[in-house]
């Protein structure tokens, strides 16, 4: 692999500790509780095994998401880490995520892009392990190989049905024309078939400035091609204030939800369905993108009011550990006799009261 450009590897290193900040920090601290007398649970985490990280890189490489998908796997421990990115013509993958790749633990390079990887990946094949859980972002296609897979006897689980970026805006009198479009642009830039919403918060916002902003920068776009289709079917909405806008916002349950509002962090509160928030004039989408250290993983298509972003736990799974003293048998056993009766399940109210015979028995013999 040929070496990175020093500033460009600053930049991905940089990226990666603030993404391993983060992640780290939700780790959970394992808690046992004695619910009676002689009764302890606890609730404990273990690494999903095998993953597999989509990587997309269809009209644009994305170095950024191999490392948003693989730091989480690898503070998780995850021992198989495979990563499915589609080649250059040339049959290559790019350097950059290849670095982000090798830094971030990954173990096996799929290359191979589209729903061909995801199945791939989801039944196995002679050069790529099968996995137990897909994550990543991509196209509709990508978006519902994933659907699909996940119902079938291939036995995977996915992270959540994430598939062409979109944000929406929120900006009052205080905003700045040259901030409000840059930000629509860079979701729109994504593809044709992202989507972007302005939403203006009460009166005094100079839409006919933000119009011509936005054309201009458009204009200027390497991509701009793909952010004017992009546009195409993107809209503007005029809110009476700020708490109709956030009302607006909830009910389209954005990926991306900027707030650029004069102290938007009071607005904080009221926001109930995203994938990520940004609050204030200098908290532009891209930072999230890239290197502020929070996953931009996340559900599109309003899917952000029942699922969360890409996060440590997407990498684990849970399980209950419960361990009873003969003391504790003795004051739970009787109520569980109880409630078992009630449902008709007699081996079930067998098993505690064998369990509480054999304690009364050993008792006697003392």
């Amino acid at each position: 692999m040929s070496e990175l450009d020093p500033t460009v590897k600053e930049a991905f290193n940089v990226a990666y500790n603030n993404i391993y900040a983060f992640h780290l920090a939700q780790k959970s601290v394992e808690q046992s509780v004695e619910n009676m007398k002689g009764v302890r649970c606890k609730r404990v985490a273990r690494s999903i095994g095998s993953v597999g990280l989509y990587v997309p890189g269809g009209t644009a490489v994305l170095p950024s998401t191999a490392l948003m998908l693989a730091v989480p796997a690898q503070i998780a421990g995850c021992k198989t880490v495979v990563l499915a990115t589609p080649p250059g013509q040339d049959g290559s993958i790019c350097k950059e995520v290849l670095y982000c790749a090798k830094k971030a633990g990954v173990t096996h390079i799929l290359k191979a892009g589209g729903a061909q990887a995801i199945s791939a990946m989801a039944w196995g094949t002679e050069s790529c392990p099968k996995v137990e859980k897909i994550l990543g972002p991509g196209n509709q296609y990508v978006t519902a190989a994933k659907m699909i897979l996940q119902n079938s006897e291939a036995m995977i689980s996915i992270d959540m049905p994430a598939g062409p970026s979109e944000v929406l805006v929120i900006a009052d009198k205080h905003a700045s024309p040259v901030h409000i479009a840059a930000d629509l642009l860079s979701q729109a830039e994504h593809g044709p078939d992202s989507q972007v919403v302005l939403v203006i918060a009460g009166e005094g916002v100079d839409f006919k400035a933000i119009e011509e902003e936005i054309s201009k920068q458009c204009q200027s776009l390497p991509r701009g091609d793909f952010a004017s289709k992009a546009l195409g079917h993107s809209f503007t909405v005029f809110a009476r204030d700020m708490v109709e806008a956030i009302t607006f916002s909830n009910l389209y349950a954005p990926e991306h939800l900027i707030m650029n509002v004069k102290d938007a962090e009071k607005w904080e509160g009221f926001v109930e369905n995203a994938g990520s928030v940004f609050l204030g004039q200098w908290t532009p989408e891209s930072v999230g993108d890239y290197a502020s250290g929070t996953n931009h993983v996340l559900p599109t298509y309003g899917y952000a009011r029942m699922y969360g972003g890409v996060s440590l736990d997407s990498f684990l799974k849970c399980m209950t550990i419960q361990s009873l003293t003969e003391e504790g048998l003795r004051n739970l056993g009787p109520y569980v006799a109880t409630m078992a009766e009630v449902e008709g399940l007699d081996a079930h109210k067998r098993a505690v009261t064998l369990g509480l015979q054999g304690i009364e028995a050993k008792q006697s013999v003392r």
